[in-house]
């Protein structure tokens, strides 16, 4: 059964693979992100080109996670094109790297506005119609850090995301009896396929990170990132994340029963939580 996805954050990685393998599923994807005409006109110009050499409905749209009148505004684009949305995918994210001493409370806010106070921006535009339709599926991409294992340098992203998990699973329990769906999937550490690690921000403090450098922690950096890439297998594939999302959709109340899975391979897991769970 075709649905109708929406994707936050999908102009690279997670996202960008997301709505390629939902798109190649049938599915109507929107793909969206900030600056479609401006920073990522190559992005929004790369998932039409996409679309139209795999005959799939994949389509770019304007969606800034960060501005509540964006986001309404897409979202009602969607509603009026085809009278219902099926499934939002929580994508949108950032991660910062540094000492945690390093990043500013301003760093830290700006950082929780992304990868959490924009998940409550997409649902307050969306949750009224999947209510109002008595079904619906949310998927949040989540960080294995929520599931432990939790390195230095990565504090204030790791906080957030666990902000982000802690509200999905609350929001599972008040979105039940409406006949929605909640997922939330687990990647593992990729290193390589998204530009996760690559744009990763850093501390604002520079003296505080110069301190660390001096100190006991020096280079720690350098041996966190080593770390990282020794424990990611060479042949671990991104990608592998939106095909599970794929299943996910696929598994979702109204194509066939809910699914509950794990798969630890290719260094990612994931856990669908399903109405039927509550």
């Amino acid at each position: 059964m075709n649905k109708i996805i929406i994707i936050t954050g999908a102009s690279s990685g997670f996202g960008r693979l997301t709505a390629n393998a939902l798109a190649r599923s049938g599915h109507t994807v929107y793909a969206s992100m900030r600056e479609t005409t401006g920073r990522n006109a190559p992005q929004a110009a790369d998932v039409r080109k996409f679309a139209k050499e795999n005959g799939v409905d994949l389509r770019p749209i304007e969606l800034d996670v960060l501005s509540q009148e964006s986001v309404d505004r897409a979202v009602a684009s969607i509603i009026a094109t085809h009278g219902n949305i099926d499934v939002v995918v929580h994508n949108a994210g950032h991660m910062v790297f540094g000492p945690a001493e390093a990043f500013t409370p301003e760093q830290l806010g700006e950082l929780y506005d992304i990868n959490v106070l924009s998940t409550q921006r997409v649902n307050r535009a969306i949750l009224p119609q999947l209510r109002k339709q008595r079904n619906g599926l949310l998927v949040w991409v989540s960080s294995s850090s929520s599931a432990g294992g939790t390195p230095p340098y990565l504090a204030p992203y790791f906080a957030a995301k666990a902000g982000m998990d802690a509200m999905a699973v609350i929001y599972a329990r008040e979105l039940t009896l409406w006949g929605i769906e909640t997922s939330i999937v687990v990647p593992g550490a990729f290193t390589g396929g998204t530009n996760h690690f690559l744009h990763s921000g850093r501390p604002a403090d520079g003296a505080r990170v110069a301190e660390y450098e001096a100190g006991p922690y020096a280079n720690y950096g350098d041996k966190i990132m080593k770390a990282f890439s020794a424990i990611v297998p060479p042949d671990a594939d991104a990608a592998t994340v939106g095909d599970a999302i794929a299943r996910i959709v696929a598994g979702s109340a109204r194509c066939a029963p809910a699914v509950a899975a794990d798969d630890a391979s290719e260094g990612m897991s994931f856990t669908s939580k399903s109405k039927d769970m509550y």
